[in-house]
């Protein structure tokens, strides 16, 4: 029997994932808006306990805002980088809030929000244990936080057949330069795009 061709990795559905795409703004548990976060294979390799899943995704909310934006750990306090950079994020003293945009949670594919929500759950593992969220002066790809966080959403991502063409499309966000998106594909073993030969003028190139 011929075998059917491999899914186009937006239409990759990680299995029991939900997410609520109509939640209105403001302030939901992160459960009310992906329900059954805690149940799937990869909440398991989070956080392995059930002790420790309930406590993780159970205490943890999420703020749905309006403005056009992905989605962030929102801290506890105004971090100097938000000062320097002119960011006005969402603060939530002593509260673990994911901060996610409106058109984001609505419009995006499954599997980019997927990989998102899983990523920044990852940033408050690292806040619970005593990591710097928001240190300013070093690069976003060479950050610890950043680079545990993404290396374990591509792992997930590539057991689940994603191929490389959709990886780089998720590392190359906008804040980075190019040279630090190359950096970003190195760490994460996702290989650069192959270049088109170049094909001199009048000369066709082969089939």
């Amino acid at each position: 029997m011929p075998r059917a061709p491999a899914p186009k990795p937006t239409e990759i559905r990680p299995e029991g994932f939900q997410i609520w795409r109509d939640a209105p703004a403001g302030r939901h548990p992160l459960m009310k808006v992906f329900p059954g976060i805690d149940k799937l294979p990869i909440a398991k390799r989070q956080e392995p306990t059930a002790k420790g899943r309930a406590e993780l995704y159970g205490n943890t909310c999420v703020e749905i805002v309006e403005d056009d934006m992905w989605m962030y750990i929102a801290p506890w306090k105004i971090p100097a980088l938000a000062r320097a950079r002119g960011w006005n994020p969402v603060v939530t003293p002593d509260v673990d809030c994911i901060v996610i945009g409106q058109g984001h949670l609505k419009e995006s594919p499954e599997l980019t929000v997927f990989m998102d929500i899983y990523h920044e759950i990852c940033h408050l593992q690292q806040r619970h244990r005593g990591m710097e969220l928001f240190a300013s002066g070093e690069s976003y790809v060479k950050r610890i936080t950043e680079l545990e966080a993404y290396r374990f959403v591509v792992d997930e991502a590539r057991s689940l057949g994603v191929d490389d063409d959709f990886l780089r499309d998720y590392l190359h966000v906008e804040w980075i330069t190019e040279k630090e998106f190359r950096e970003l594909l190195a760490s994460m073993d996702v290989p650069p795009a192959p270049r088109t030969p170049r094909v001199a003028a009048g000369v066709s190139s082969p089939r």
